[in-house]
């Protein structure tokens, strides 16, 4: 089981490695594709359209394939999609592209959660969540080297593709290791109709669940997306002081996933939330306040610091919340609110931002974090009456 891990925790490092890659690519890959700057955003728009009708399957492609199989297939069309990337010529190929790229992530994802929740501690789920964040800094790292060495951007794309490559082909060989801890023999797949999305929406506390990882997503992207520009425009910090702040608050994610791991030995996921909550909210705070530029950028590591063990936490829990028969097909639920969650409130923010000024940062990350602990607080008392 510990050589499986290890493979799991690989996963969760290529599970990341795509995820920022066009933001660093795109400056590069705008020009030599005819597109504006602004088109970046229908790119990120299909490929979470993908993730999100993937996730929403994941429970049906889970049963039928076994989790094992799902892990190496999407990363084998992930693999591929950013292989095609690296060849697109013309911006309506990288669209066409993007959904498959989209398609890879969604399915992997839930069925990657959803059995480390069932057969792994908390702790495991918060550090595979803190090796996604170094798959996450990996990637720009990579595209970066290969601009700053004077290749083309393709070549960023064909190296996470190879890198992608190599892991499916672990995947694939480590098949038979995807059992149950204690089980000899193969991962199987589950016999069993899919449930209705109809009958998961009225299960006790469903609802809150959605709607608990929707504002999570929505806050966390909001977030590290605004940072830099309600710091510049609201703050009067140099856009270059700005740049390092907002990466503080990535950093502070995935620090506070890796501390956090330890943390678990004492408190159990509920708990780990409300602590979450609790530093989240005091980060915000010190964002909304005048109290000067340093303690402007200690809310905002604060904020991804609490951020750090929300999301692990609320994944956990969700085999003890609906049951481990009714956990995969909740996980693809969750994973798809996530999504739209990421995919709709940024955009939302920026629009709002810019009728109403950029002072509403912290207020709109106020309300998304107070949402959020009411559907946490609902979710928690309906899973007591389970």
């Amino acid at each position: 089981m510990n050589l499986l891990l290890a493979v799991i925790y690989a996963a969760f490092i290529s599970l990341g490695l795509p995820d920022a890659l066009l933001g660093a690519a795109w400056p590069a890959m705008q020009g030599d594709l005819g597109a504006p700057v602004s088109y970046a955003g229908i790119i990120s728009m299909i490929i979470s359209a993908g993730t999100i009708v993937s996730s929403l399957n994941s429970d049906r492609l889970t049963k039928k394939l076994g989790t094992g199989k799902v892990t190496a297939v999407s990363v084998a069309v992930t693999a591929a999609a950013l292989w095609g990337f690296s060849v697109a010529g013309s911006f309506p190929v990288v669209c066409v592209i993007a959904f498959p790229y989209g398609l890879g992530a969604g399915a992997v994802d839930a069925a990657l959660n959803n059995y480390v929740a069932i057969h792994y501690k908390a702790r495991h789920m918060s550090w595979l969540h803190c090796f996604w964040g170094i798959g996450a800094s990996a990637g720009p790292y990579i595209m970066g080297a290969c601009l700053g060495g004077g290749l083309p951007w393709n070549s960023g794309y064909r190296m996470v593709s190879l890198l992608q490559i190599v892991l499916t082909a672990v995947l694939f060989f480590t098949l038979s290791w995807w059992r149950k801890p204690g089980e000899a023999g193969e991962e199987e797949a589950e016999d069993g109709e899919s449930f209705r999305l109809k009958d998961l929406l009225e299960l006790p506390g469903a609802k809150a669940a959605l709607a608990s990882f929707f504002c999570y997503c929505a806050l966390e992207q909001t977030a590290g997306l605004w940072a830099a520009s309600y710091m510049v425009l609201n703050r009067g910090v140099t856009a270059e002081a700005a740049a390092r702040w907002a990466s503080l608050f990535y950093l502070g994610i995935t620090a506070g996933r890796f501390l956090c791991g330890f943390i678990t030995l004492k408190l159990d996921d509920k708990a780990m939330v409300r602590l979450g909550q609790t530093v989240a909210l005091a980060g915000i705070l010190l964002l909304a306040l005048p109290l000067g530029q340093g303690l402007t950028g200690t809310g905002l590591v604060m904020v991804g610091m609490g951020c750090a063990p929300i999301y692990p936490a609320l994944l956990h829990e969700t085999p003890s919340n609906f049951g481990e028969d009714k956990s995969q097909a909740i996980m693809g639920m969750q994973m798809a609110c996530a999504y739209v969650g990421t995919m709709a409130m940024p955009p939302l923010f920026g629009m709002l931002s810019g009728a109403a000024g950029m002072w509403l940062y912290p207020w709109y990350l106020l309300a998304l974090a107070a949402v959020m602990a009411v559907m946490v607080e609902i979710l928690n008392r309906k899973s007591r009456e389970r």
